[in-house]
């Protein structure tokens, strides 16, 4: 059963109805920082399981890595303002505006492990794209909105306290502390990092869903963001249209999945916790987009071991930046 193999989609979906049930405290939570808390806790998480010899493996990746982050500074965010316009002014527009500025989803990564991709390409595609993200956020999204309420360097500020801090702290501690780099490189130390991740990633889903009022507007949302996801998917498949399939997969998967957890917050802090509500289905339709591809992909490259019976999540699977397969 799909459900049982991932239990990522199992827990997004299951945070989802609890967050449209249960609407009142979880709302009371995120107007009161509750999405930027759980955002910081999601990115340190990820980023204590990021191995040195990932980032040292980088230097032989500089192209397509530098291509991809300039296309998710100038194509994604010209994409995500294009589809926006299918939705009627306000906040719900809002938040599918602030996709594009997002960057890639952080379960990507392990997507792209998963798949017999280049995970240490997907995961410098992750640490740079935050780190533009940070940079350059605040002053397009200030430009793309119009709104005279929007204050890029708050913006940029947010961001650099909830994602760049603890991305930096995270790495910093597994790489270079010498009492910490050795605990967390350990298989029980990378399992409750993933363990704190996936219950980040479900909470901030509740949070999300709890500010979400379903209306006829929500099928002009849903239609926004497939066409955002569809847009997304074809600038990475062009990407990586004349490298290897290993690069190619990476390509595809960190440039088609943003990350909705930031763009949430991102929202947040430009327009107001209201704003965050069409990420929470961005969330769910992208986490399945990234197993299915990954499936299909896995399947397609001949000589890898099967996935773990829990799917990304799997203890058993590569670590983030750990030595991916090559293809043939």
């Amino acid at each position: 059963m799909v459900l049982a193999r991932y239990p990522e989609l199992t827990a997004v979906l299951a945070a989802a109805v609890l967050g449209l049930s249960v609407q009142r405290p979880l709302g009371w939570l995120a107007t009161r920082q509750g999405i930027n808390v759980l955002l910081a806790v999601l990115v340190f998480a990820t980023a204590v399981t990021i191995e040195p010899a990932a980032l040292r493996r980088l230097a032989a990746a500089w192209r397509p890595l530098l291509a991809a982050l300039v296309a998710g500074v100038t194509v994604l965010p010209a994409l995500s303002w294009a589809v926006s316009r299918m939705v009627a002014a306000g906040s719900l527009r809002d938040g599918v505006l602030a996709l594009g500025l997002a960057p890639c989803e952080i379960a990507s990564v392990a997507m792209t492990a998963m798949a017999g991709g280049e995970a240490s390409l997907a995961a410098g595609a992750l640490i740079g794209s935050t780190l533009v993200t940070v940079a350059f956020a605040g002053p397009i999204l200030a430009l793309e909105a119009g709104h005279a309420g929007v204050f890029p360097g708050g913006i940029i500020v947010n961001l650099a306290l909830v994602v760049a801090l603890p991305l930096v702290v995270g790495i910093v501690l597994r790489s270079w502390v010498p009492l910490t780099k050795g605990m967390l490189s350990t298989a029980r130390a990378e399992r409750a990092a993933s363990g704190v991740a996936l219950f980040a990633v479900a909470a901030l889903v509740a949070l999300i869903a709890a500010e979400v009022q379903l209306s006829f507007r929500y099928a002009g949302v849903a239609a926004a963001l497939v066409a955002f996801l569809a847009g997304s998917a074809v600038t990475g498949r062009l990407l990586g249209a004349r490298t290897r399939p290993a690069t190619a997969a990476a390509l595809l998967l960190t440039t088609s999945m943003r990350d909705f957890a930031v763009a949430a917050g991102l929202a947040a802090a430009a327009f107001g916790p209201a704003a965050a509500a069409p990420l929470g289905l961005y969330g769910i339709l992208v986490l399945i987009w990234g197993t299915a591809v990954a499936g299909v992909l896995r399947n397609r490259t001949p000589g890898l071991p099967p996935a773990g019976p829990y799917g990304a999540c799997d203890p058993q699977a590569p670590s983030i930046g750990a030595r991916e397969p090559h293809a043939p």
